[in-house]
């Protein structure tokens, strides 16, 4: 009955919990914390089929609550975590264990699934007979489309790390992140006009906001992954200008966001005083943290700018707390969770 429940009621951008674990694991690994990197690793692998398990169950029995979802404009955006959880986990794989067959599977797989709801969401939310207004219906979660993309991007990177992939191959990496760049520069100056022109409540400064931070993070990521190939992909070497000024101008965009993203949360949570309680929403604050972390440690890699590497060090254990604090809530929901089934099950026999 737990698992029935879970499913019924089950997050649709809940793979963030996948998406966080996994980019702090990497950002472990790239800075010699192999112990930690190795446990996320064991951790996330649990993680990743127990969530399929629970979607599986629901595509299954609460078909209605499903396709409610997916024309949802406010929690329709969360599947795009299905496709961005797949490909963190493949990187996650080669990085760490150097489990390069996982993460060819893995890569395949979240291509597939970047196909159907790339193309299921946007059709889906184009076509549905009522709209909501710009300031019900649009937030941060909308940026994980241009995570997901780019994690395409990132995953065929550590993949090929190496070697030289086929030049489709090379031309779906380039591509992609070309596409992740477009999404972002579409959808952020929506979001932006909404912070700043519609009235909002404190509750409307929800963890999802992390991820106009976190999606240009990993589109600095993606942009350092394909500067690094150029020597050795052929087809990327000429746009090696471009994409230095582009990944450049990301990784300053994500430095803006977190001085005003930490003042939204202090305004919320300190002036407003609300309560800080557990929602799964929160993996998408702890995801752009640990992306940050990588995606700088690779950029200095990329340009050769040494001095960039004293930021990972210390942003590495604020990811790694905001991690830590968010899985214990996690562990304390699931813990209530089942006791109050428990209780009525009881009640009820």
């Amino acid at each position: 009955m737990m698992i029935l429940s879970a499913a019924e009621t089950l997050f649709p951008g809940y793979f963030a919990l996948t998406m966080a674990t996994g980019v702090v694991s990497i950002a472990c690994a790239l800075l010699g914390m192999r112990q930690i990197a190795w446990a996320l690793l064991v951790i996330n692998w649990i993680i990743y089929p127990s969530l399929w398990g629970l979607t599986l169950v629901r595509m299954g029995a609460f078909r209605r609550q499903l396709a409610s979802d997916i024309s949802d404009h406010q929690r329709a955006p969360g599947f795009f975590t299905l496709v961005a959880g797949t490909c963190v986990l493949g990187t996650q794989s080669v990085i760490v264990a150097e489990a390069r067959v996982a993460g060819t599977v893995l890569w395949w797989f979240g291509l597939g699934l970047w196909v159907v709801v790339m193309y299921g969401f946007f059709t889906a939310v184009t076509i549905r007979a009522r709209k909501p207004s710009l300031a019900a219906g649009i937030n941060g979660a909308w940026l994980i489309g241009a995570v997901a993309t780019q994690s395409i991007v990132v995953l065929r990177g550590a993949l090929d790390a190496g070697t030289t992939p086929a030049e489709p191959i090379q031309f779906i990496a380039l591509a992609m992140f070309m596409i992740g760049s477009m999404l972002y520069l579409a959808i952020i100056p929506l979001i932006f006009y909404r912070l700043t022109f519609v009235h909002l409540t404190s509750q409307d400064f929800s963890p999802p906001y992390w991820i106009n931070m976190g999606a240009v993070a990993i589109s600095t990521l993606a942009g350092a992954t394909l500067i690094l190939r150029a020597q050795t992909w052929p087809l990327i070497e000429p746009f090696v200008p471009f994409l230095r000024g582009f990944t450049v101008f990301f990784w300053s965009v994500a430095t803006w966001w977190i001085p005003f993203l930490f003042a939204l949360m202090v305004w919320r949570y300190l002036w407003k005083r609300d309560r800080l309680a557990y929602e799964p929403a929160l993996w998408g604050m702890v995801f752009p943290l640990g992306m940050y972390t990588t995606s700088t440690l690779q950029l200095s890699s990329a340009l050769g700018w040494d001095f960039l590497r004293v930021v990972p060090r210390i942003v590495i254990y604020v990811a790694l707390v905001a991690w830590l604090a968010t899985m214990t809530g996690l562990t304390r929901h699931i813990f209530r969770s089942a006791l109050a089934i428990r209780t009525r099950l009881r009640e009820a026999g």
